[in-house]
């Protein structure tokens, strides 16, 4: 699972008679990611593609664009596989072709004669609205006869202002004027400009604007009746030729693949060479199918099994013997390229790796986080939320969305928001909430209280603190794993030099965090440290004193690190997990130069402190819900703990109550008023909080897997396994 399956580079030689058959049988097999020659050995040059490759190509451009102008997609396809022989292809085909054009040619006309009606209706509704026949608008020798919209004081105010102006006119009641001027000058346009007057070009017609309109609109419901009628006529031609042209393109995209598979080999005149990676398991299943297909007319070699070394290669290639009839290749690789990567992980982790790749594959060479994404994540999310009804809303989302969605990567958001929903569910009982309503707890355990509490009960607020130490602690145990798998892909350095790049760091902050919850420099350490998990009994080291039952959480025993004192200067003791804590500091600044002085606090210490973000998610999210419920069924203070109003078989005091609630209103059109506020209030506050859920919750669990975790020891960057074939939706084998 950490590692991607091995590859294994493979070489296959052939004499060109029969390079068909192995094109067909590694086409059909679909293992091999073929490698492309990259001219590099003497007397091979790329082979060409087969004959007929050309006119392929053009019909697969034709069906995909006749497949875009139907608007066909895969889901389209409802029938069994077809068989396309090539005269049913290309007579159909260039029937549909002509067909499909000619309404297309049509509808661009259409929709161009649209465009230029609908300018012209937007230039003549003005002057509807002006009253005036646009023949008395035009045609004067002595006047200028300038229409627009504007104020109709700002013109007047111009054109009195304006120099040159004799006479002047102004008709309109409404944004719509029309000025006529003497003398005839163009620059009364210009002036009008500083009226912020926008002006309209007269259309050159003598009809009347209201005639002219309805002419126009006429016009506008014709054609828009035509285009939809093609429309129509397009859309029955693809519910007619669907299956047809989806599988056409399979057929044609497969004979495309096969006829230009020989650009990626190596050739002479009678002999080729074609080179690829595939699953190192696989290697037999491609040798004995071409064995059985040609028989000794091919030499299938397995040239390496990819190491995990830094550039993906076995250190010493077990290449083949020279080949081909008229002389053998170098003992080099057909090009440079590193190994495709084929991440292995088992089916519950495979839509984790969705997420990863949203940074980059992996490298080959390095160890892949998926199956800690997926340890992890999902218990991230659920702790933060921890409510049995947002995990179950969560879960029916996410199977939903699997079930439903066409992507591969939402499907796998789906399968991710599944495992989220059902940890945030089972958090959710533990912690005996359902949509932040405690009555979960008082239902399913005996004593009423359940075993896990968010802190914000003011009876609980110690849970609060201890959440917060538990984040701690979980992000020096997370972090550390990142080191952990950092250490392991350095080793291919020497252990050594691991030590220097990984090592350093796990040493440091984990001495420094033993450090900090130990009995030393106790007068800057919070008291929470020491109670959250340790036994009434005990010693508090900060104050000196005992530690009471109601500051323990989860009584652990553990009160924190005994100091160990080595020596003292000056008066001061020298602990030894201070000392520890220097030495891998000089160890991390060694290996990481100056800088590693200043990310020895970002990261030792600050990317641990930014898992305190999980307690403070989970008190947010808590709160919003606490106060949704508040405000809708009304609360009281009792006992340390707030109870509703709602659900409680008793009426507290007056003065315990915390807000009366809405739903809690007495009296007539006040009660139905306050019961239909309480039901808006609750459904959409809830909602809120499932929303916020996951872009707060869901977010800074990510940001944690990808800026605190990802960034110890992940770069990515690894290759696709694409391998040489197509699988067949809508064809049946030839």
């Amino acid at each position: 699972m950490l590692r991607p399956e091995q590859m294994s580079r493979v070489s296959v030689t052939g004499s060109k008679r029969v390079m068909d058959e192995v094109i067909e049988t590694i086409h059909d097999l679909r293992l091999f990611d073929m490698t492309d020659y990259d001219g590099e050995w003497d007397g091979f040059q790329p082979g060409d593609p087969v004959e007929g490759a050309d006119d392929a190509s053009e019909k697969l451009v034709t069906v995909r664009s006749l497949e875009s102008l139907l608007g066909i997609e895969g889901d389209d396809f409802e029938g069994d596989p077809l068989r396309l022989d090539d005269a049913d292809l290309d007579d159909r085909l260039a029937t549909i072709r002509t067909e499909v054009n000619s309404l297309d040619d049509r509808q661009d006309e259409l929709e161009s004669e649209l465009r230029e009606v609908e300018e012209s209706l937007n230039s003549v509704e003005p002057f509807v609205e002006l009253g005036i026949d646009l023949d008395l608008l035009q045609g004067y020798d002595t006047l200028t006869v300038v229409v627009g919209q504007g104020d109709r004081d700002e013109v007047r105010r111009t054109l009195v202002e304006a120099d040159g102006v004799d006479q002047y006119q102004i008709f309109g009641d409404g944004e719509t004027l029309a000025a006529f001027v003497t003398p005839a000058d163009a620059a009364v346009s210009d002036a009008l400009v500083s009226a912020e007057f926008t002006q309209l070009e007269i259309p050159e017609t003598d009809a009347d604007p209201e005639g002219y309109v309805a002419d126009l609109r006429e016009q506008k419901t014709a054609i828009e009746a035509e285009l939809e009628d093609i429309e129509g006529d397009l859309a029955d031609l693809a519910d007619e030729h669907a299956e047809f042209l989806l599988a056409a393109e399979e057929r044609l995209t497969i004979d495309v693949q096969k006829r230009e598979a020989p650009l990626s080999f190596a050739t002479t005149r009678n002999a080729f060479v074609a080179e690829g990676w595939l699953p190192s398991e696989q290697y037999l299943d491609l040798a004995e199918r071409l064995k059985d297909r040609v028989g000794d007319h091919v030499d299938v070699e397995e040239l390496e099994q990819a190491e995990y070394d830094e550039d993906g290669h076995a250190e010493e290639s077990h290449t083949d013997e020279e080949v081909a009839a008229d002389g053998g290749h170098a003992e080099q690789p057909m090009s440079d390229g590193t190994p495709p990567v084929v991440q292995d992980n088992p089916g519950p982790v495979k839509p984790f790796e969705s997420l990863v790749a949203v940074l980059n594959k992996p490298k080959y060479s390095e160890l892949d986080p998926t199956i800690v994404f997926f340890l992890t994540f999902p218990v991230f999310f659920g702790f933060m939320i921890g409510d049995l009804g947002y995990g179950l809303i969560y879960m029916g989302i996410g199977y939903l969305m699997m079930r439903s969605l066409d992507s591969d990567i939402l499907r796998a958001l789906g399968a991710v928001g599944l495992l989220s929903g059902f940890f945030t569910a089972v958090f959710g009982v533990l912690y005996g909430e359902f949509f932040g309503l405690h009555q979960l707890g008082y239902a399913i355990y005996p004593s009423g209280s359940a075993p896990m509490h968010k802190g914000l009960q003011p009876y609980y607020q110690e849970y609060a603190l201890a959440w917060m130490l538990l984040s701690v602690v979980v992000g020096v145990l997370h972090l550390v794993t990142g080191r952990v798998l950092d250490f392991v892909n350095n080793l291919k350095h020497g252990v050594g030099e691991a030590f220097m790049e990984s090592g350093s760091w796990i040493l440091f902050t984990v001495s420094l965090w033993v450090w900090i919850l130990s009995h030393t420099a106790l007068s800057a350490k919070p008291d929470f440290l020491f109670t959250s998990f340790a036994q009434a009994g005990q010693t508090n080291p900060v104050t000196g004193g005992t530690i009471e039952a109601g500051e323990v959480v989860y009584s652990l025993g553990f009160n924190g690190f005994p100091a160990i004192d080595v020596f003292s200067v000056a008066g001061f003791a020298i602990d030894a997990v201070l000392l520890v804590v220097v030495a891998s500091l000089a160890l991390v600044v060694k290996a990481e130069g100056g800088i590693g002085l200043v990310e020895s606090v970002t990261q030792g210490f600050g990317h641990v402190i930014s898992y305190a973000r999980i307690a403070a998610v989970l008190l947010a999210k808590a709160g919003m819900a606490l106060a949704v419920n508040l405000l809708v069924f009304g609360a009281y203070l009792e006992g340390g703990e707030f109870h509703l109003i709602f659900f409680s078989d008793h009426a507290p005091a007056a003065e315990n109550v915390v807000f009366s609630g809405l739903v809690n209103v007495e009296g007539g059109l006040a009660m139905v008023l306050g019961l239909l506020a309480g039901i808006l209030v609750l459904v959409l506050g809830h909602m809120l909080v499932l929303v916020l859920g996951v872009t707060s919750a869901g977010l800074q669990a990510v940001r944690l897997e990808y800026v605190e975790f990802f960034g110890k020891f992940y770069e990515g960057g690894g290759r696709n396994y694409t391998p040489f074939g197509q699988e067949r939706r809508y064809t049946a084998e030839e």
